[in-house]
């Protein structure tokens, strides 16, 4: 198992998180530990660092693989929406800072075998946590079509939905649909040819979208943003790296613009009026960064 993790915009994420030796961080989508590695470096032997992930195989990974030479690295296999109760738990209180990369890994997408991609025919999963009750098969061979063309809208914001539910239906009265390949063939098919000068596929919109419901990731973002002002001390630092426009958004409305923070005001004020982008030569090497949108807050 290798997670070949880039770390998406690595100076700028800790830059923004204002990581300094001996301080406490959690980093709430660990992941094969890209970010982590770096925030362990600046920390040093005297800092901390709580590691977060729903991937049990992420957790595996890095107890093998980091925890050996980071003995102030503690892993817990948990959504991030859980950090509030995680931290009460261990007994940590208030933090110095907190990441998030909400992006799904390498690992998840090229070598998990659960259905985050349909570049490979493989099984309709796409559960990040495989001990999760519903799965992309489930949704789409027991929604009813309303229901489908609704999340398709959605989550992906997808403006052919109902044409797309509606062929999802009809092949499925033949036969539930069980792999990627199928329901990609189903998408583009309901399409048809993909606009010039496009680099998306037909079935991007509909993958994101079911890959989103799946999981609840915005209810999770959502959960979590509401705790995050009580997880930071005073002059804490929240950093959050997403990958399309409804967490983006999410991660905004968190955000007080400074002009509109008060004096004795309490919660979050942004640090980045507007998103940062990762620059040309990372997308070059990393083309997944290219929908990366980095926003940090301060705790006032």
């Amino acid at each position: 198992m290798d997670f070949g993790h880039f770390p998406v915009m690595p100076a700028e994420a800790l830059e923004a998180l204002a990581v300094r030796e001996g301080g406490r961080y959690v980093d709430g989508t660990i992941g094969g530990g890209g970010h982590a590695r770096l925030i362990l470096e600046r920390i040093g032997a005297k800092g901390a660092l709580l590691g977060m992930d729903r991937d049990p195989e992420a957790i595996r990974y890095l107890e093998e693989r980091l925890v050996p030479s980071a003995p102030n690295l503690t892993l817990v296999q948990a959504s991030f929406s859980r950090m509030e109760e995680t931290l009460a738990e261990m007994g940590w209180g208030q933090v110095d800072g907190i990441l998030l990369d909400l992006g799904i890994s390498s690992h998840q997408l090229e070598a998990s075998g659960r259905g985050f991609s349909f570049q490979r025919d493989e099984p309709l999963d796409m559960r990040m946590d495989p001990a999760e009750d519903r799965t992309a098969a489930f949704l789409v061979n027991r929604l009813i079509e309303k229901d489908l063309a609704d999340v398709i809208y959605q989550y992906g914001e997808e403006r052919a939905s109902r044409r797309i539910a509606r062929f999802i239906v009809r092949a499925r009265e033949d036969k539930p649909l069980a792999t990627t390949g199928e329901l990609a063939r189903i998408v583009r098919r309901a399409l048809g040819r993909p606009r010039k000068h496009t680099r998306l596929d037909p079935a991007t919109r509909t993958f994101q979208a079911l890959r989103i419901a799946v999981n609840r990731e915005l209810e999770h973002l959502e959960r979590f943003l509401e705790t995050a002002p009580r997880l930071l001390k005073t002059g804490g630092r929240l950093v959050v790296i997403s990958f399309q426009s409804l967490e983006d958004r999410l991660v905004k409305q968190a955000l007080t613009p400074r002009k509109k923070a008060q004096a004795g005001q309490t919660g979050l004020v942004a640090l980045t009026p507007k998103p940062l982008r990762p620059g040309e030569e990372e997308t070059a090497a990393n083309p997944r960064a290219r929908s990366a949108r980095l926003r940090a807050g301060l705790k006032v």
